[in-house]
């Protein structure tokens, strides 16, 4: 069983005090056994000094004596007293230590100075100076020695007083801090526990101990605490949980009538936009939440696609309907509603079917107020609802284009069996005529007709070339975006220059046919710009500036040379003709800096009736 927190903090306390003696009687121990033996070998290392100058009068104050080797015994004797164990008991293992540097240094003195020059001296002839001052250096390093001992053992002296009084101040602390402890976590909590139970006694529940920690006292306040709120609060509680799923009920029951009504209507229609819009704007007023924004998701692009919104300042660029006004509101209006900058909340929900996300359901509400989860729920079948449609919705689409795609690769087929055929018959016959070599009065009317033949026949063929490629074409990549960089990096090799490229269109702006016509009249351009205008450098420039798109292509090559188009130049005639067929205007001019620029124009049939004013409902 896990011992309380209380008892914990009493025995930690006790433990911090038992470990502090422990520590200090250790530290204790062990430096007094550190500094063991120390005065002894400070005397010893003290004596050598008195002894090397006994050795020195004893050289030039005895006689001379017949040579022995008691001789050599004071010099022998003093020597082991060098390495003495009262000295080299202290001296550090370590060869790098400053005292095993210093002992070392005075047996070498020892060996290699003082002891030679003391036998190589005469016994009992006067002492010289060199002797003495080899003498006093000895000394010194024996002072050297015996302060460093000196000063070793007093510093262990001064670390044990030190740790002592760490000690003592490191247990009174111990002993205030559990003290004070004891006093707020146990005598005041008691306190307020008697005075709250005196108070509940007599039927007051206002009052809380609000204690703070996780011991008994603490858990038995909030008990407490606990207790009297619930009994406080039980019957209240019980009538607006009952009031509040009444309401939840009857919004519920409300917003599943109005999805199931408009559902219908979404599925009949096949349009988004005008059947998801008084769907989602009914919701926001039932269920207190809005603005509510949809996005569909294109695997092809990183970006979602905003496809329908609840609340906006200006008709947005999708738009396809200048007669539908559902989701235009006010300045004000659109200032009151919740968003990121304006105190609101956003919920982002997935609209998905197994295995795909079609879109995202961007639902703000107020920050203010949580989001019920009968509300999240319905919500939630919305975005099922929606994800059906939509893609119901783009399957149709994905049929119908399947279709188109199919016609027309059968009307290529057609063209290039019959009439590409004939018209190849016709110019290998003209070919032999040319071959006839008719001479006489009717050369020049002969030639003249059959110039004119063989250019209808080219033009008739090349125009009906043209119109195979626009059968046969579709776009072998995702978008109109991506097709143009593939095209840029195509003529950015012939070029052997980066060709300058600018693409501002919003997604999902053109049809597939608008994307295939402004990509042929772009590749014409720039073909022209490489191959008859000898241009070194290009710009491609394709932007939206509502309601119209505009595709540029600039060059600095040699320019047109009259300053307007050339005539029966059949590039130029084809791209004028797709600009027709996109409603729009292809003009070529030559610039005021060299080079031409070539200008496409046109509204997209999406955007075709939609005015440029912005009206509000």
């Amino acid at each position: 069983m896990a011992k309380s927190p209380l008892v914990n903090r009493i025995i930690l306390a006790v433990s911090a005090i038992v470990l502090t003696s422990i520590v200090s009687m250790t530290a204790t121990l062990t430096i007094s056994k550190s500094i063991e033996g120390s005065a002894t070998a400070i005397n010893a290392a003290g004596a050598l000094r008195m002894r090397a100058n006994q050795l020195l009068t004893r050289k030039g104050a005895l006689p001379a004596q017949p040579e022995t080797s008691q001789d050599f015994a004071p010099f022998s004797a003093y020597e082991s007293q060098l390495s003495t164990t009262a000295i080299t008991s202290l001296i550090p293992d370590s060869s790098e230590h400053p005292l095993t540097r210093q002992h070392r240094l005075i047996i070498n003195l020892w060996k290699t100075s003082l002891r030679p020059m003391m036998e190589a001296h005469p016994q009992g002839t006067q002492i010289t100076a060199q002797m003495i001052a080899e003498v006093d250096r000895f000394t010194e390093e024996v002072n050297k020695l015996v302060f460093m001992l000196e000063e070793r053992t007093e510093a262990r002296i001064d670390l044990l007083h030190l740790i002592q009084i760490i000690s003592l101040i490191f247990s009174v602390l111990i002993v205030v801090a559990l003290f004070l402890d004891l006093k707020n976590r146990i005598l005041r909590p008691l306190s307020k526990l008697v005075s709250i139970a005196s108070a509940v006694g007599e039927q007051d529940f206002t009052q809380r101990a609000n204690l703070k920690g996780s011991d008994e006292l603490a858990q038995l306040g909030h008990a407490f605490d606990q207790m009297t709120s619930e009994l406080a609060l039980t019957y209240q509680e019980l009538e607006d949980r009952a009031r509040e799923k009444t309401e939840e009920l009857e919004v519920s029951h409300t917003a599943l009538q109005v999805m199931h009504a408009t559902s219908r209507n979404l599925f009949a229609n096949h349009d988004l936009c005008s059947g998801a819009i008084p769907m989602l704007q009914e919701l926001e007023k039932i269920l207190r939440i809005g603005p509510i924004k949809l996005y569909l998701h294109d695997k092809e692009t990183d970006k979602p696609v905003e496809a329908v919104t609840t609340a906006s300042q200006k008709r947005p660029f999708y738009c396809r309907d200048h007669h539908c006004n559902a989701c235009l509101v006010t300045p004000e209006a659109f200032d009151e509603l919740p968003a990121q900058e304006n105190d609101g909340r956003r919920l982002l929900l997935p609209i998905r079917i197994p295995g795909q996300i079609l879109g995202t359901l961007e639902v703000w509400y107020p920050a203010d107020t949580d989001l019920p989860a009968t509300s999240r729920r319905l919500l939630e079948t919305l975005t099922d609802q929606l994800a059906t449609a939509i893609f119901l919705e783009k399957q149709i689409t994905e049929e119908q284009q399947q279709t188109l795609v199919e016609e027309r690769t059968i009307i290529a087929r057609e063209l290039h069996d019959s009439l590409a055929q004939s018209l190849s018959y016709l110019k290998m016959q003209v070919t032999r005529l040319r071959r006839l070599n008719i001479t006489g009065e009717h050369q020049a009317a002969h030639d003249d007709i059959l110039h004119e033949f063989s250019t209808g026949l080219n033009s008739a063929y090349r125009q009906l070339r043209e119109l195979l490629a626009t059968f046969r074409l579709k776009l072998d990549t995702p978008d109109l975006a991506s097709a143009l960089n593939k095209t840029i990096d195509e003529f950015s090799e012939r070029l052997t220059k980066r060709v300058e490229f600018e693409y501002t269109l919003p997604p999902q702006t053109l049809s597939p046919n608008e994307e295939i016509h402004t990509l042929q009249i772009v590749r014409e351009a720039l073909a022209n710009a490489v191959k008859h205008a000898n241009a070194t450098d290009i710009s491609v420039h394709v932007m939206f500036e509502s309601p119209e798109v505009k595709a540029l292509i600039r060059d600095n090559g040699k320019g047109l040379p009259d300053g307007s188009q050339p005539i029966n130049h059949y590039g130029l005639i084809i791209m004028t003709d797709r600009a027709r067929t996109l409603g729009g205007e292809l003009k070529v001019e030559n610039l005021a800096t060299g080079g031409v620029e070539v200008s496409l124009t046109f509204i997209p049939k999406s955007r075709s009736l939609i005015p440029s004013q912005t009206s509000y409902a």
